[in-house]
């Protein structure tokens, strides 16, 4: 027979990493849309966005700032290299993407780029 033992209470960086887990250093988190190929610039290429929206918002926000039709399509792009899914938090995206000046950079193109 094996036996388990059983912890009466955490590891200390266990609790600590516990209770900061899902809060965000602060509320919004500036995001630079960088236009790829035959994209339209953005007259202001930088915004801020609440730590704790979706992706999703940022690609309403861009679809908004474009003029896009329904029917247009729109690929967007964290540092160039991978699309996050649509329910990624912008907060952990920003967490683990963000540049050396502190902003998530979001590459948009009109048609598929970077593989």
């Amino acid at each position: 027979m094996s036996a388990s033992a059983i912890l009466t209470a955490q590891p200390r960086d266990v609790a600590s990493a516990l209770a900061s887990a899902g809060e965000y250093p602060s509320e919004k988190v500036v995001v630079k849309f960088k236009a790829v190929g035959n994209a339209p610039s953005l007259a202001r290429g930088v915004a801020k966005i609440s730590s704790t929206q979706t992706f999703h918002t940022v690609i309403w926000y861009l679809r908004k700032r474009l003029k896009l039709q329904e029917t247009d399509s729109v690929f967007c792009y964290v540092n160039d290299s991978f699309a996050p899914s649509l329910d990624e938090i912008v907060g952990n995206l920003h967490n683990c993407f963000k540049d050396s000046s502190g902003q998530l950079v979001i590459s948009y193109a009109m048609n598929p780029a970077f593989g």
